[in-house]
């Protein structure tokens, strides 16, 4: 008889990619590899992922992490979708395929759109253009925080970024800010997200980000994995900025994280609950913080970090549970630029129903992580519109 399972755990390490898919080059992003860039830079002690299968996923790192034997399951997974950002990856491995991707604007947004946002908030703008977060505070913050103009930037990824100190724009008044633009992004000037990014200036004079970030997406264009398991009455928990990726839909529970360690210890909270359906977490520190700022050392200690509460991870299941440790995009932290690289992402599965030792290989699509989540959850009864189920592979 299979084991059953009532529960499964999604955690997106989010950015971390291993390697670069076939059609990387199509993205500027031939050579990329995340994963492997950082063991060139750093070797990594991790050995609860080690032990999981990490090490394992086929071509990642060059083998350099492999095990002999592991205890959990391991594959690598091909983007089917086109793009490379956040939103696309979520929501394929929910079980979407983006055919075409978000519109991104590289030479910033238009006139006639900038003119008719700083109409609407009262105040005009700053930038336009596609930057870097962190250095873009300090190359316009001085302007900014002298005239009340709301600092306005992109990148490779469809987004339009307001970032404003909080002593200067309350949160609450930015966040508004932030519906104003995701209500005029509409139409020819379609857009992902718009992100909030508020910022301080600490005691040190130094202008910093803080962790109230809030994102404002698109609703997705046809039901996920998290709006079947909703509607058949199971729990869908999001922690971090997984309700803003999905814009709400499906989800019945949300908290706000801090940072990676308040997004572990929140899963944990969550973990030692008791319902059934999915958990769902992302860990954005290791794109935020390390990828995009082009830190592999930085990028390193963060999964030697995670790697630590592993254990308080696995402790805190049940026997009825899966564990889903995977990424969303890759971030190559020595990569030309500061943007997502298109990269293979890995999946590691841990469960006391998962056969051990599993290697899957290279799989199609992300989607074959929520087409087995939502195949487990539901005893077969409901399938995505793209994505395999693993279950057979996988469950004991």
């Amino acid at each position: 008889m299979k084991s059953e399972i009532r529960r499964v755990c999604i955690m997106v390490l989010d950015s971390l990619g291993v390697g670069a898919l076939p059609d990387a080059a199509d993205y500027g992003d031939a050579g990329a590899d995340t994963l492997g860039h950082i063991l060139d830079s750093r070797p990594l002690d991790i050995p609860n992922l080690r032990r999981l299968g990490f090490g394992n996923v086929e071509n990642a790192a060059g083998g350099r992490l492999a095990e002999d034997d592991f205890e959990g399951a391991c594959g690598r997974f091909m983007e089917l979708s086109a793009g490379k950002d956040t939103i696309t990856g979520h929501w394929e491995i929910a079980g979407i395929k983006t055919d075409i991707p978000f519109k991104t604007w590289p030479d910033g947004f238009p006139e006639e759109l900038m003119e008719e946002f700083s109409r609407r908030i009262g105040r005009g703008w700053l930038g336009n253009c596609t930057h870097s977060g962190t250095v873009i505070i300090e190359e316009l913050g001085p302007e900014h925080e002298a005239t009340g103009k709301v600092i306005v930037y992109t990148s490779a990824d469809s987004v339009f970024q307001v970032a404003a100190n909080t002593a200067v724009i309350p949160l609450e008044e930015l966040y508004r800010i932030c519906e104003t633009a995701r209500e005029l992004l509409q139409g020819e000037y379609a857009c992902g997200r718009v992100i909030a990014r508020p910022y301080i200036i600490d005691q040190d004079g130094k202008r910093v980000r803080t962790s109230d970030r809030k994102d404002f997406s698109v609703d997705p264009p046809e039901p996920t994995v998290l709006d079947i398991l909703k509607e058949d009455g199971q729990t869908v928990y999001a922690v971090g900025k997984i309700r803003d990726i999905f814009n709400g839909c499906g989800v019945t529970e949300a908290v706000h994280t801090e940072d990676n360690d308040d997004g572990i210890t929140k899963t944990i909270e969550a973990l030692r609950q008791d319902f059934r359906g999915l958990l769902f977490t992302n860990l954005v520190d290791f794109d935020s913080k390390y990828g995009h700022r082009r830190d592999p050392k930085g990028y390193g200690d963060a999964i030697e970090a995670f790697d630590r509460r592993l254990p308080e991870i696995l402790s805190a299941m049940k026997e009825d549970d899966l564990l889903v440790l995977c990424a969303d995009h890759g971030n190559d932290p020595i990569h030309s630029g500061f943007d997502h690289t298109r990269e293979y992402i890995f999946g590691v599965f841990s469960g006391a129903a998962v056969k051990p030792g599993v290697n899957l290989g290279t799989r199609g699509s992300f989607a074959d992580i929520g087409a087995t989540a939502l195949d487990l959850l539901t005893e077969g009864r409901f399938k995505t519109a793209v994505g395999e189920s693993m279950r057979k592979e996988l469950i004991r």
